[in-house]
């Protein structure tokens, strides 16, 4: 493989916007980059910035408007891709939740993320996460298991939260979290790891989310809040009443569209890639 030319054949596919490439550790899985096309396997690694896709898994669509960002700010743009119906026909929600059957999401996108730090020259100790609707649940749930990875976490919209709460069943809350996952919480971890919560002013729609009866509804999630905007804010509570910082933006004028709050998330992230806290 080589980065260092556009104009060779094989070479071109691995800089600026790559295809989609099957992870090497489960080929059910994929993932597509946008690397900075001045980088090389020689050059210092870059940072990595993860962006999960929701429920409709737009993973092209988030790589494409973080192109000037990673050239911006030089890092390297990751855009995994959890295809629905793994497990079954027309299965929507599984990633969602970290654990599907035998399969652990959380573990296979650690995976992925190894696998382009070694086939792209980023630096992947620790890397930016974020995710918004669906995406904003799998990334808050993976913050819990995976602090030790992430330099920042960017929670956008999501339609069901998890509390740090042992006193409510998985996955309104944390308990039996350790022999779900294998670690407890780790509060301490959770504090070091600077957090944005994000949700458009507008993201007030509930038809989606409040799905009495879903394969994705569990009772007690009315609890909550009504809105996607309202559950957000039970999350920030509940961060905060754990010693856990939160920036909240409310972005004005956005509905539930995760290009809406790209900007907002943008800010955040370059901040935490100015701290130079991604190793």
């Amino acid at each position: 493989m080589s980065q260092t030319a556009e104009t060779d054949a094989e070479g071109a596919h691995f800089i600026g916007g790559t295809p989609f490439f099957a992870s090497q550790h489960d080929q059910r899985l994929s993932y597509a980059l946008y690397v900075p096309k001045d980088h090389t396997p020689e050059a210092p690694a870059l940072p990595l910035v993860v962006i999960q896709h929701g429920t409709g898994r737009s993973a092209e669509l988030y790589r494409d408007r973080w192109k000037a960002f990673a050239i911006e700010h030089r890092c390297i743009i990751l855009t995994p891709l959890f295809p629905a119906g793994l497990g079954e026909p027309g299965e929507l929600h599984n990633f969602k939740f970290l654990k599907y059957g035998d399969m652990r999401f959380d573990e296979e996108l650690l995976h992925i993320v190894d696998e382009v730090g070694e086939r792209f020259n980023a630096r992947t100790e620790r890397f930016v996460l974020h995710g918004f609707s669906g995406g904003g649940q799998f990334v808050h749930r993976f913050f819990y298991v995976h602090p030790d990875r992430l330099a920042g976490v960017s929670i956008g919209a999501p339609g069901r939260i998890t509390q740090l709460d042992d006193g409510l069943p998985w996955w309104i809350g944390t308990k039996g979290f350790e022999e779900r996952f294998g670690v407890p919480v780790d509060l301490d971890a959770l504090r070091g790891v600077p957090v944005q919560m994000v949700v458009g002013a507008e993201d007030v729609e509930t038809w989606e989310i409040n799905n009495v009866g879903g394969s994705n509804w569990m009772e007690g999630v009315e609890n909550t809040g009504r809105t996607r905007i309202e559950r957000l804010r039970t999350l920030c509570a509940n961060f905060e009443g754990h010693g856990i910082k939160v920036r909240f933006d409310l972005v004005p004028g956005v509905a539930h569209q995760g290009v809406g709050v790209v900007p907002a998330v943008q800010e955040f992230v370059a901040d935490v890639l100015a701290r130079g806290s991604v190793v």
